[in-house]
């Protein structure tokens, strides 16, 4: 049953454009990986945005009647494009651990901004919160690999 209130459907769209912007970015940098220890974590990270996106995709008919938002093609092409500019001239270890952190950063600044500035019901409070400590985890997991 569709609620009255549109911030529930917004604030899941955005965790789930994030959630597959996160699982995007790993596909596209997975290639450029050498390292096994960096291949087990991101294996990690990709299967906790997809753990992230399948609650997102459970809830959301609670919500809205359509199907949640995913990265625009555009956006994917951006993604690749800059990994692929990026890693050009260093792809090594340290460079994809950081590029990764940077995009992990930006979902961790998305996140709390939702936390703080949308008053939505509390599972999906909760689901923002897991959003943000797994991404906050996931660079913790990164350092590392600096």
């Amino acid at each position: 049953m569709e609620k009255e209130n549109n911030n529930e459907v917004n604030v899941l769209d955005e965790l789930h454009k994030g959630a597959c912007m996160g699982m995007d970015a790993i596909n596209f940098i997975k290639d450029k990986v050498n390292d096994e220890d960096l291949n087990k974590t991101l294996d990690d990270q990709y299967n906790g945005y997809k753990d992230i996106a399948a609650s997102i995709e459970n809830l959301y008919p609670e919500y809205s009647h359509k199907e949640p938002h995913e990265t625009s093609t555009m956006n994917k092409v951006m993604t690749w494009w800059g990994i692929e500019m990026k890693t050009m001239a260093d792809d090594s270890t340290s460079k994809i651990a950081e590029l990764l952190m940077q995009g992990t950063n930006m979902g961790i600044i998305e996140g709390r901004k939702l936390l703080n500035h949308k008053d939505v019901e509390p599972e999906v409070n909760e689901l923002i919160q897991k959003y943000v400590d797994m991404q906050e985890q996931d660079v913790e997991d990164l350092k590392k690999y600096l």
